[in-house]
């Protein structure tokens, strides 16, 4: 029998300081979110980050957090529960930090009698700390837990036409009649990141690298993969190129990460005549802290106080009916095709 498994990031149980702490430990200790030696993460993350963060982060959980409880798990739920409605397969949700764990998710579909699983990471681009540490904490669990079960994993789909139509007909039907600049904003990563999941070595991270077509490189670059999304959503809204910029947000640490940075370009947008945006964030398929808190809040306050006019945040896909039905018909297609044990 086969199943489907969706996972997404994770969030605290509850936006109180000890939860949090809780979730970032298990999330900051992951060696593909720092990926340094065990000793040096810890050194990092118990006595550098944990005695402050967790403080400063459960007050911005609290500020967008909903009745139901945390916008990525009520919104993962929704999406879930879309799905399992119209799968003729057993269908579970997994969170790659905290609860719902991956364990208790492909246990699930054990017990339901699944033999093979397609695990979906609800993310449309690579990264070592997103698509690939689902995939490989996956794997250590089926290893450990469930010898005889058979994964298959759902690649990135950032390249996929009709979600990026989905993506475009999305913005588009959100975007203000009036507005000087589209800015989107996807989550940063270590530019180190990014040479090390590049197992062509040919990355040279630059515009130039990023906007060629057919290098293999390509295939595990995050930055490349944000390139083309940008591009493909502007050809497809028609937009000229001197209305939309590209940039990334939430980075750690001192060393370089990819830029420009989203912070740092809000404050100078106003300076060069851009006073009304629209900021969109497609490296997340869900609301989440850092679209909801992050860029909605603390960089819309950042703006505006700096000349900007008018702000206005687009949300994710989230439950959008094109995109869960997109998640069907890929799911169908992929069992059909790929998942041919049974």
């Amino acid at each position: 029998m086969k199943g489907i498994l969706l996972v997404n990031l994770g969030s605290p149980k509850t936006p109180t300081e000890k939860d949090v702490r809780i979730y970032l430990r298990e999330f900051l200790m992951d060696k593909r979110v720092i990926d340094a030696p065990w000793i040096i993460r810890k050194i990092i993350v118990e006595g550098m980050i944990l005695p402050k963060r967790p403080k400063v982060s459960a007050q911005a959980y609290k500020s967008i957090w909903w009745k139901e409880g945390s916008p990525l798990v009520v919104i993962s739920k929704r999406i879930f529960k879309s799905i399992q409605k119209k799968i003729a397969h057993p269908v579970a949700l997994a969170m790659r930090y905290q609860e719902p764990s991956i364990k208790k998710g492909l246990q699930e579909l054990y017990n339901k009698g699944v033999t093979d699983v397609l695990i979906i990471p609800l993310y449309p681009q690579y990264a070592m700390s997103t698509t690939e540490t689902v995939v490989e904490k996956s794997k250590d669990i089926q290893k450990k837990y469930f010898p005889n079960l058979k994964l298959f994993f759902l690649p990135p789909f950032y390249n996929d036409d009709e979600y990026i139509k989905i993506l475009s007909k999305h913005i588009e039907s959100n975007l203000p009649k009036d507005f000087d600049l589209l800015l989107f904003s996807y989550h940063g990563l270590p530019e180190r990141h990014i040479f090390k999941t590049d197992h062509t070595k040919t990355c040279r991270l630059d515009d130039s690298c990023c906007i060629e077509t057919g290098l293999k490189s390509h295939k595990y670059c995050y930055k490349h993969q944000c390139c083309y999304v940008t591009e493909k959503v502007r050809e497809t809204l028609g937009l000229e190129k001197s209305k939309i910029k590209q940039t990334f947000q939430s980075r750690l640490g001192r060393e370089p990460w990819l830029q420009p940075y989203t912070d740092q370009t809000l404050i100078k947008l106003p300076e060069t005549g851009v006073k009304k945006i629209a900021v969109v964030a497609p490296a997340f398929v869900s609301d989440c802290l850092e679209t909801l808190e992050e860029l909605a809040i603390a960089d819309k306050e950042l703006f505006l106080s700096n000349g900007g006019k008018e702000f206005h945040y687009i949300d994710c896909l989230n439950e959008n009916e094109n995109w869960v039905n997109w998640l069907i018909n890929h799911i169908n297609y992929f069992l059909k095709t790929r998942c041919k044990n049974n």
